[in-house]
């Protein structure tokens, strides 16, 4: 058994360090707040910015797992302080450092995603994603840390609430037969990348040193529209038809004034406007990881849903 310590316990974080405490590892989570213990796994309190505390808690572990984000508005400010104390706490400790990453270093891009297309983001978002891995990698190539970049996309899945796209704002209007709302291009091709294999890449790449050094895709299925994956969810739920209904600029706009998470998503818009596509070929053909079939990426998220709003209701 050894010693994991995952910082963050959002959708991901949490995934991770279950499923980590599920393979029989010793599994530390570090959070602002803390949490109660759980089986298998300690929580922490800790502001993880702080290089010197992070490297006690992580002293004697075997990986790091950067599954904490800044509050959306604030990454610009948030980020360099906190992957600053991440790369100093696994230089200190010698454990690997595996990051979860997302695919805004490349900007609006013509064609499928690849990890070979180089960093060109013109937003501030995308920018410092792509200055986190690159401060990282820099390290790693002068032997000072190991490191590895894990870049999903869009969360799907058992335990993803927040974001409108496939969570919060559709399932539960789709689970009672209601007409959902959706940013952008609902028949755009859109590549959903399924938790539960985030959480098994991440951990993956983390034991296998073959993976070190540079940045990954998450093996995700084929892209389907927003309207192609509500369809799928509702016939899986019972409940379709259901309409997929487009949020109008100029609503949007007017939101914004309101929503801060709006405003910051115009950055991102085009991933919705038009097809957003990832390539995981090349860790497909790397490793063993293969990603879930879209039949019970769905059936588990509906499943998972309806539990949900049953304890809410």
């Amino acid at each position: 058994m050894s010693f994991q310590v995952v910082i963050g316990f959002g959708p991901a974080g949490a995934a991770t360090a279950r499923l980590l405490a599920e393979q029989g590892q010793s599994v530390r989570v570090v959070t602002r707040s803390g949490r109660s213990p759980e089986t298998g796994i300690e929580h922490i309190a800790l502001d993880a910015t702080d290089a010197a505390r992070l490297t006690e808690v992580v002293r004697g572990a075997t990986a790091l797992y950067s599954c904490a984000a800044p509050p959306y508005h604030r990454w610009a400010s948030d980020w360099p302080p906190l992957a600053a104390s991440l790369c100093a706490a696994a230089e200190a400790t010698g454990a690997a450092l595996v990051m979860l990453g997302n695919l805004y270093a490349y900007g609006p891009v013509d064609g499928p995603l690849t990890e070979e297309l180089p960093p060109a983001a013109t937003g501030v978002k995308g920018r410092v994603r792509a200055e986190v891995w690159e401060q990282a990698r820099i390290l790693h190539e002068q032997g000072r840390i190991r490191a590895v970049e894990v870049r999903a996309s869009d969360f799907f899945g058992p335990g993803v609430t927040d974001g409108g796209h496939l969570a919060g704002r559709v399932l539960p209007p789709l689970l009672r037969g209601k007409p959902v709302t959706t940013l952008g291009d609902p028949d755009a091709p859109h590549s959903w990348t399924y938790l539960p294999d985030v959480a098994r890449t991440l951990t993956e790449a983390a034991g296998d040193e073959r993976a070190w050094g540079r940045a990954w895709h998450v093996p995700t299925q084929e892209a389907l529209s927003v309207r192609e994956m509500v369809d799928r969810l509702a016939a899986q739920a019972g409940t379709g038809p259901v309409a997929v209904r487009r949020l109008p600029s100029a609503v949007v706009g007017a939101a914004a004034l309101f929503s801060p998470l709006l405003r910051e998503l115009k950055e991102v818009r085009y991933q919705f406007d038009r097809p957003f596509v990832v390539d995981s070929s090349a860790y497909e053909t790397a490793f063993a990881a293969r990603p879930t079939p879209v039949d019970e990426q769905v059936e588990a998220t509906v499943d998972w849903w309806r539990d949900r709003l049953a304890i809410d209701a």
